[in-house]
């Protein structure tokens, strides 16, 4: 149908350009001129967003739901110019993006049923006792507000899912509070045409225009600009540990502290277990490639490392592993910056003594085809960049030499948002030793499957201890994602039609 951006930001229900463009980088198709963010651009977005929230954070559960359920469907109205764009700009196949927009309303509709039901304000009524010696109890009520206005961080490897209408966004709006999103430049043109369709559902809900802003583009004093505003009252970020960190590290540092949900990453460790592997080498090689390389290993799931016990068997996994691998071509990856970073990260194993290259190639410009390295345990945990997320299809095996020795290596693994074991009935009791180490290292740990692929639904955690997320006690996907936008108010002895309406049965 043919979609040409218009590149400017989408603040307060107004188009705005700015002075300075960009332009972006595509992997495909024509390149578009945009309009670089600014620090008066983020005030002007954060102040509306504080006069919306007078509004928007008091309107009705069903009010709000029917917003997010017009959010999804003027998305479904743009779905072939969506991923015209989104093809174009990230290298991403149609069959992908069109699965990621199914998530993305998915996820919006999902919220819109969640807080219809109200469970998640966590409605809590101590009734009064007049008569309680030596002295008598108040009644108190207590129930789940809004925060106010937050910023959201697009990611780089999810143009829908997770970034301008994404988990954050969504949760966010669910729970109340005004959305500022700061674009990522590798896809501006799907930020803007996905920002075109939260402003129609404003518009067709009767919400305030302020509930909703887009800044794209701008170099760190944007973001700086956006997380340290005393408006934004939390921060949903996806993307680097080192980008995060540092966000993380502001937050923490402004006049008024507020919290940073930044899920930064993880090498998501599989444990092979000795039984599985000899009867099931060659299935679990394939699967373990065919995982490892899905989106050119650009989820932050990849598991990037496979434990298993010294030996012939697990000398046939990484021969199935390998030969599985040799199929696969270069892919393109989301930008030049991220394939520049994985040939880093490949050079960084090959510059080590301790590590075996198994399948290695070259990869050039924007591609990046797969690779296969292993070592020991020893020398995993003497050498902590072995450890540390490689963006891309890059694979490190770690040789064990026993049940017992793989669960101390699990000790010594950082936080992580996945944790998997592979096992068969006869690895039961290899099992119970790992499950208490891995739930402690993991927000999911999973038993014989691939964690690329998140569920968006109630039971799902994406988090865990840092350096895998900066609040090992939320998640950023799933309907639990909503409480990191809430706090707990108690009400004493308020006369019911004082109460909010929620409180008031």
């Amino acid at each position: 149908m043919g979609f040409t951006p218009h590149g400017k930001h989408l603040i307060a229900g107004e188009w705005v350009a700015g002075d300075a463009t960009f332009t972006s980088e595509p992997a495909q198709g024509p390149a578009h001129q945009f309009s670089i963010g600014t620090v008066d651009l983020v005030d002007h977005a954060c102040e509306a967003a504080e006069d919306a929230f007078w509004t928007y954070g008091y309107t009705t559960r069903a009010e709000r739901a029917a917003f997010l359920d017009a959010i999804a469907d003027e998305i479904e109205a743009r779905a072939e110019a969506i991923t015209e764009i989104g093809t174009q700009e990230t290298g991403l196949p149609a069959a992908r993006l069109n699965g990621e927009r199914g998530r993305t309303t998915g996820q919006l509709r999902l919220f819109a049923d969640h807080i219809r039901k109200g469970d998640y304000l966590d409605r809590r009524h101590d009734a009064a006792l007049p008569d309680r010696q030596p002295a008598p109890r108040p009644d108190i009520r207590l129930m789940e507000r809004p925060i106010g206005p937050v910023a959201v961080f697009g990611a780089s490897n999810f143009p829908l899912a997770f970034s301008t209408a994404g988990g954050d966004t969504a949760a966010a709006l669910a729970a109340g509070c005004p959305v500022v999103v700061k674009g990522h430049s590798a896809h501006p043109g799907t930020g803007e045409i996905v920002a075109e369709a939260i402003k129609a559902a404003i518009e067709k809900t009767g919400m305030p225009m302020g509930v909703f802003s887009l800044v794209q583009g701008g170099k760190r004093d944007v973001g700086t600009a956006l997380v340290q505003h005393p408006r934004i009252k939390a921060v949903g970020f996806t993307g680097s540990l080192a980008g995060g960190r540092a966000l993380f590290d502001l937050c923490a540092r402004r006049d008024e502290p507020i919290p940073f949900f930044g899920e930064l990453g993880s090498v998501n460790p599989m444990f092979m277990l000795p039984k599985a592997v000899r009867a099931r080498a060659d299935e679990l090689g394939a699967g373990w490639a065919g995982s490892l390389v899905l989106g050119a290993g650009q989820f932050c799931t990849n598991p990037g490392i496979a434990v298993a016990i010294d030996g012939p068997d697990t000398d046939r996994f990484i021969a199935a592993t390998k030969a599985a691998l040799e199929k696969i071509g270069g892919q393109i990856m989301l930008t030049e910056g991220i394939a520049r970073a994985y040939r880093d990260g490949k050079d960084r194993f090959e510059s080590r003594n301790s590590v075996t290259p198994v399948y290695t190639t070259e990869s050039a410009g924007r591609e990046a085809s797969p690779n296969l390295y292993e070592t020991t345990a020893q020398a995993y945990l003497q050498d902590h960049a072995l450890g540390e997320e490689v963006f891309g299809p890059l694979g490190l095996i770690v040789r064990v030499s026993s049940v017992d020795e793989m669960a101390q290596l699990a000790k010594g693994f950082e936080g992580q948002l996945t944790a998997t074991i592979h096992m068969d009935a006869a690895d039961l009791e290899d099992a119970r030793k790992l499950r208490p180490i891995l739930e402690r290292k993991a927000g999911r740990v999973l038993v014989n499957g691939f964690p690329t692929g998140v569920e968006v639904v109630d039971s799902m955690v994406h988090g865990g201890p840092f350096p895998a997320s900066t609040n090992f006690g939320a998640t950023s996907v799933g309907t639990m994602s909503i409480r990191r936008f809430l706090r707990p108010v108690s009400y004493q002895n308020f006369p019911t039609e004082l109460l909010p309406a929620d409180l008031q049965n």
